[in-house]
């Protein structure tokens, strides 16, 4: 018997065969562009993913996002069968380039976060450069859902620290238990406890949100009810993430430490925090007004193939040298780059400071752990005032697993747990300099560590300015190199941290460090 081809019903009830539009041929063919040339930057999201809880809902945020431009593929057919409705768009075009460019220099300055997030914008961008604007507002919440995929969020773990920490504290001395806190460290008689990044909350925010996001958009129409369950999923994961530290607390307090103070204190967070979640979206329902079927636009199919269908081919084909150009000049830059060093290098070495002695390594000492294998110095000097130990670490060339900035499981070592982190001003004479200050608590003492960066040239403690600058060497061929500058000091555990003593030897020190960096050979 012979078998029928299957139709399907257009926005004006006539009957055409159920095959691809050419304009939706042309899309597929760009966003195919961008995952394949830049599957680099995929691939380290998906990385992420298995190796971090916290980013793992990354393998749930594309299927949804799949599902979600499914249920519009009926309105988006009709669009792209529409003689003149889906229209290229010359913005697409001009945007998807200016991501590229600043891709290229998020590649070179090794800022992987930025990569993911400029890669999954360039999706859009396709989409509005092959379809145009139309297309782009019907595709908007799916693409836009897809940013929740990408591993962010990593600048707000010190602020949950410290908001947790400060809500447990506040809770406690409420309860009537005596606690003294320093930082994120908190001691009662029972016993010492600290809120760590795992205990930060941040993984529940994230999933929060991203249910949170989902939820109001299925069931809710009115903008205002949408935003209120958004908002609602940002701040009360926050407020029981801080209740939930607070009852393992008490737990583990009333129970002479014998209950919630292992892996189960993670599992009742979780349980926790689905019950609050839970609790949340029951609380919603009585809002819900859950919207209709994604209508088709209203647009007349045109006769035959579309005329805009080669136009959406052209825009296609014009998207695959934009989403080429970036990967390719990148690769030739390392390259380049990599054949110019020097093998060779002196060794780094500070003149003697006037006022300060060198003296053998103190009891105290401590060493920070580092990415790679750079040219480092560590050197204990004594003062009027007491002793400094300054730790120098020169990187001629920086990569990924070997770079001034990279993110390490243990930033501050296996034995020292972090209390307390913020930026501080420091007067010197030749004006004030921008530091990171950490208190770390060690096992016999207390340490302040002040630490900075001199990249190309230039001193600062600013991050993203060390990114711009070796983004920058990068593309003039000028100078690369970076140091790590680390200055630190003991103090006793209720003592005041030792900020003048570290500010006298900076005040001798700096200029004498910055001319045996100086020294280095720059390539």
């Amino acid at each position: 018997m012979k078998r029928e081809p299957q139709v399907l019903l257009t926005a004006q009830g006539a009957t055409t065969p159920a095959r691809m539009p050419p304009a939706l041929g042309a899309l597929l063919l760009a966003l195919a562009a961008v995952l394949t040339l830049h599957h680099a930057t995929l691939l380290s999201m998906l990385h992420i993913w298995w190796r971090s809880p916290t980013f793992a809902h990354g393998f749930l945020i594309l299927p949804v996002s799949a599902w979600l431009a499914w249920r519009r593929r009926a309105a988006l057919r009709h669009l792209a069968e529409a003689d003149q409705a889906a229209r290229p768009s010359g913005a697409g075009l001009l945007l998807l380039a200016a991501l590229g460019a600043a891709w290229l220099l998020a590649e070179l300055a090794h800022v992987q976060v930025m990569q993911q997030l400029l890669v999954v914008t360039m999706l859009p961008a396709c989409v509005l450069a092959v379809l145009g604007w139309r297309a782009l507002a019907l595709l908007a919440f799916p693409l836009a859902y897809l940013f929740l995929c990408v591993p962010f969020g990593a600048v707000l773990i010190t602020p949950l620290i410290d908001f947790t920490a400060g809500f447990t504290v506040t809770a406690l001395q409420w309860s009537g238990v005596p606690v003294y806190r320093e930082g994120s460290y908190f001691s009662l008689p029972s016993g010492n406890w600290s809120v760590v990044e795992a205990c930060s909350g941040l993984r529940y925010l994230i999933a929060s949100l991203a249910l949170g996001v989902l939820f109001a958009h299925l069931h809710f129409q009115h903008a205002g009810k949408r935003a209120a369950i958004v908002a609602a999923a940002l701040l009360l994961p926050i407020l029981a993430n801080g209740v939930r530290a607070y009852l393992i607390v008490m737990l583990g307090h009333y129970s002479d430490m014998r209950v919630a103070v292992g892996v189960d204190h993670l599992i009742y967070g979780w349980l926790f925090f689905g019950l609050v979640a839970l609790l949340l979206f029951l609380a919603s329902r009585r809002w819900r007004a859950a919207p209709g079927p994604v209508c088709p636009l209203s647009v007349a199919p045109a006769a035959g193939l579309p005329r805009a269908s080669k136009a959406n081919t052209l825009a296609a084909l014009l998207c695959l040298p934009l989403c080429a150009l970036w990967p390719a000049l990148a690769q030739a830059i390392e390259q380049e780059q990599q054949a110019g060093f020097t093998t060779t290098l002196p060794a780094l070495q500070v003149r003697q400071i006037s006022g300060w002695q060198r003296v053998p390594p103190q009891s105290w000492a401590w060493r920070a752990p580092l990415a790679g294998a750079p040219r480092e110095l560590i050197a204990s000097q004594a003062g009027e005032d007491g002793a400094v130990q300054l730790q120098l670490a020169w990187y001629r060339r920086q990569a990924r697993a070997s770079e001034l900035l990279s993110h390490l499981d243990q930033p501050y070592g296996p034995h020292s747990l972090l209390l307390d982190s913020r930026t501080r001003r420091v007067a010197l004479p030749a004006g004030s300099l921008q530091v990171r200050e950490s208190l770390l608590a060690r096992p016999s003492h207390r340490l302040l560590v002040w630490r900075f960066y001199r990249q190309s040239g230039v001193t600062t403690a600013n991050g993203a300015l060390v990114k711009l600058l070796l983004a920058r060497g990068k593309l003039l061929h000028s100078r690369q190199d970076g140091t790590l500058i680390i200055v630190s000091a003991p103090y006793e555990e209720l003592g005041a941290p030792p900020r003048a003593l570290l500010q006298a030897y900076l005040r001798a020190a700096l200029p004498s460090i910055e001319q045996a960096i100086e020294e280095m050979p720059h390539d």
